[in-house]
């Protein structure tokens, strides 16, 4: 559910408040536990690592970030991959190809110089 616009975006001021004793250009990280938080525009230019859950992920908010939230860009599950027979079937498929193709182009480089 979104926030109404009659509320405005929700800005930390706590954070604002770090931004602006940086310098700007300052490669530290600020570490952020508020995934919720708007990008402002005197957010560019910084690095944020902001909490997924385990660990902090470093974000570098550029133009194009501001108006999103800082959770947008910290993914909080990881894709492994899908299971199942086809799957292993496919994979098996995949890893064996390039090894026989190698093969067969040794083997006939071969053929081609005797």
């Amino acid at each position: 559910m979104s926030r109404s616009l009659k509320k405005g975006p929700n800005i930390n001021e706590r954070l604002l408040a770090k931004v602006k004793k940086m310098k700007p250009g300052d490669s530290t990280i600020i570490k952020v536990w508020k995934r919720d938080a708007v990008i402002t525009p005197e957010m560019v230019g910084f690095i944020f690592g902001v909490h997924n859950g385990r660990d902090f992920i470093k974000v570098s908010v550029s133009e194009q970030m501001v108006g999103h939230r800082l959770g947008e860009f910290s993914p909080t599950r990881k894709f492994v991959r899908h299971g199942g027979r086809m799957a292993k079937e496919e994979d098996s498929a995949t890893t064996s190809t390039p090894a026989t193709t190698a093969a067969t182009e040794t083997s006939t480089e071969k053929k081609d110089g005797d």
